[in-house]
């Protein structure tokens, strides 16, 4: 039983470290922001936090690593949702939640620079996405046969479409203000069936 609260601690001081290297990183920047400040935030010593980072890069994957769990879990509940059209719209509204964070945009500037040095965190970003393009685009194409969504929609297109959509509502975030409504307002709109134009008097559908 001690052993498993040793184990315990260590995950959750593992977390708060990361959680708090993200919110300096993504303030901060990269560049600016030492380890060393990191730990005084935890209230450690910084060969406290290379006991649980290797080095200051995998400390800013870190955060990355988290999402990458989480889109697991997101796309375990997909496989399991019975209503395919309003899991995708959950689905979309969760991940867009975080850009109502101080500093979300900051963190998705980070990562453009930090790709060029870092392929461990490009591999894990594309991970990240691949697993969500996946789930997203496996609700769509049961929507469809369900008669939900727009039959004319390509379930991987509009996957990766509405990632872009979401990735949008970093890029143009306003710290406090939850884009959930207006992402839900989006991706509904894009995905419910189309109706048919009206077919001019005269004329017959063939035509």
């Amino acid at each position: 039983m001690a052993r498993t609260i040793d184990q315990e601690k260590a995950k959750q001081k593992r977390r708060e470290i990361a959680d708090t290297a993200a919110r300096l990183f993504a303030t901060r920047g990269y560049e600016n922001t030492s380890v060393a400040t990191i730990a005084r935030e935890v209230g450690i010593s910084s060969a406290s936090v290379f006991y649980y980072f290797r080095d200051k890069a995998a400390l800013f994957r870190a955060a990355f690593e988290q999402d990458l769990a989480v889109a697991e879990e997101i796309a375990e509940r997909a496989r399991r949702a019975e209503d395919a059209f309003a899991a995708i719209l959950d689905i979309v509204a969760e991940l867009g939640t975080d850009a109502a964070e101080p500093g979300a945009d900051g963190m998705v500037a980070e990562i453009v620079r930090r790709a060029g040095q870092d392929p461990e965190l490009v591999a894990l970003v594309a991970q990240t996405a691949a697993i969500l393009r996946e789930a997203l685009a496996g609700l769509i194409a049961r929507g469809i046969r369900e008669g939900t969504i727009d039959a004319t929609l390509d379930p991987g297109a509009t996957a990766s479409w509405l990632q872009a959509v979401i990735d949008g509502a970093y890029l143009n975030a306003v710290p406090g203000r939850n884009p959930e409504a207006e992402l839900r307002r989006t991706a509904r709109g894009y995905l419910l069936p189309q109706p048919m134009p009206d077919t001019p008097k005269g004329k017959n559908r063939d035509d």
